[in-house]
């Protein structure tokens, strides 16, 4: 570690989110694999994505941290939850676990809130602007897969989301 900073309960709580992002990460890619063993393509595309999603955001953190002189650490990442009942159980999950990840942002934007750390501010606000946008699909990704009850209905849905992803494809590149 350089000369950080960074006071020490802001990055005790950038440290912190760091690592359960890497954690997300890691979830995610447990959802989508569970996901693809059952031949839920589309859900599987869409829970990679979010693995995806997370380890850039672990990125973020790590970035903002180097850039104050401060090397990150990296914890252990404990294995994620692999099995589920039904689809609805993995939407329920990942919907817990971006309420859990919202919790921690604004934990870690209070804390910097208190320390007067600006710069991680602005970093936070970027993440809590995110963990609306998160939060809301993941309440539609539930309420979808639970109306889905006719004979089909999950099967369609799932094809949805899959042409709903290579849909958003296009329009970034």
């Amino acid at each position: 570690m350089r000369n950080p900073k960074i006071p020490a309960k802001v990055l005790s709580e950038l440290t912190r989110q760091l690592n359960h992002e890497l954690t997300a990460a890691h979830a995610y890619h447990a959802m989508a694999i569970w996901c693809a063993d059952r031949n839920f393509s589309g859900f599987a595309s869409y829970f990679t994505r979010q693995s995806k999603e997370e380890q850039e955001h672990a990125e973020r953190i790590i970035n903002h941290l180097i850039d104050r002189g401060v090397q990150p650490e990296l914890a252990a990442i404990p294995a994620p939850k692999q099995d589920f009942k039904a689809l609805l159980d993995v939407a329920k999950h990942a919907q817990a676990m971006e309420r859990a990840n919202t919790e921690g942002i604004h934990t870690a934007y209070e804390a910097a809130l208190a320390a007067k750390d600006y710069p991680a501010q602005v970093l936070l606000h970027w993440f809590i602007n995110e963990q609306v946008e998160e939060e809301a699909w993941c309440q539609e990704m539930v309420e979808r897969v639970q109306e889905a009850t006719c004979a089909g209905a999950l099967t369609d849905l799932d094809r949805h989301i899959e042409r709903y992803l290579d849909g958003e494809g296009e329009d970034e590149g």
